[in-house]
């Protein structure tokens, strides 16, 4: 046992450690839960034809929660999400998933699969306005594997050392998820 007033003083310095250490937690894992990007489509080039789209594509690696972007002059083209066989026929008759016809449409990545598009613009698919990405999962948007740590339970009244240790505990378990948060 330690003495009523030490151990105030230990337990103190404690919180303060906990305080500080969730901070950083939770300031390290902001950053990886807003971890999208957004891509233009064609970079300077933008959506347009003349572009080798497919080797823009494969430039990047596209996670859930990305955006593309088309930009390109409204009413010279369209970007459409097509199922994968209309984008190897070039035929927006069917199977159209989505069109986006302003100019600067901005298309969410939500799910990790295979994502068509195409400009639907007589000629431009064929012409190379189109292609395809694979969307992975995100390390921030993964599920863990491992079970969640329990709450420690509540020493006893003037447990001093017990209450410490439990602390020491918690403070090892944040120090440990911030390296592995920093290690990504």
């Amino acid at each position: 046992m330690c003495k009523q007033k030490s151990c105030s003083k230990v337990m103190k310095e404690t919180n303060f450690h906990l305080i500080v250490m969730s901070l950083i937690f939770i300031s390290a894992s902001f950053p990886s839960m807003v971890k999208s990007e957004d891509h233009i489509v064609g970079d300077d080039e933008e959506w347009n034809t003349g572009t080798n789209f497919q080797s823009w594509s494969q430039k990047y690696n596209f996670t859930v929660g990305d955006v593309v972007v088309f930009k390109y002059v409204k009413g010279q083209h369209n970007a459409y999400e097509v199922k994968e066989e209309t984008y190897r026929s070039c035929d927006g008759s069917s199977g159209v998933i989505a069109k986006y016809e302003t100019g600067n449409d901005r298309v969410q990545l939500n799910q990790a699969r295979k994502y068509w598009f195409i400009c639907n613009v007589a000629g431009h698919c064929l012409g190379g306005m189109r292609f395809s990405i694979d969307v992975k999962q995100s390390d921030a948007n993964s599920t863990s594997t491992t079970s969640p740590t329990p709450e420690p339970i509540p020493p006893p009244p003037n447990s001093c050392t017990r209450l410490l240790s439990n602390h020491i505990w918690t403070l090892g378990f944040y120090i440990f998820v911030s390296g592995m948060i920093f290690s990504l």
